[in-house]
């Protein structure tokens, strides 16, 4: 079963940082394509980063540069995907989602149609 659990989201004001963060189930992370998407209420999903099982990195043009996409698995078997940018901007506000789907390439113009995603944690940039 695909689970995936976002956190650490926030209210934080321009130019500083958050580090999002993804628990995967076993089922989501063994898909080896993971990424994050953002959406903001009435506007299309728009793919931030993936990150392929080998490391591989993509990210969109909005965010190269301020974000970084990282993937792990705990000592105790969680398998853990992140998501951290600095210099955010008020455009950066948006609800933010971790996504994984083998159907798709592992390609930040991809992420956005990402089928398999959790509850979003939002994100505010003032």
């Amino acid at each position: 079963q695909v689970q995936l659990v976002e956190s650490g989201g926030g209210s934080v004001q321009a130019g500083g940082s958050l580090r999002l963060s993804c628990a995967a189930s076993e089922d989501a992370y063994r898909r080896n394509c993971m990424a994050w998407f953002r959406q903001i209420p009435g506007q299309e999903r728009e793919g931030v980063a993936t990150i392929s099982a080998d490391g591989t990195t993509t990210y969109a043009d909005s965010v190269q540069g301020r974000a970084t996409v990282s993937r792990a698995t705990a000592g105790n078997a969680e398998n853990i995907l992140t998501l951290q940018i600095t210099s955010l901007k008020p455009e950066d506000t948006a609800m933010y989602y971790c996504a994984a789907d083998p159907a798709f390439p592992c390609q930040v113009s991809a992420a956005q149609y990402f089928r398999y995603s959790g509850q979003g944690t939002q994100v505010t940039v003032s």
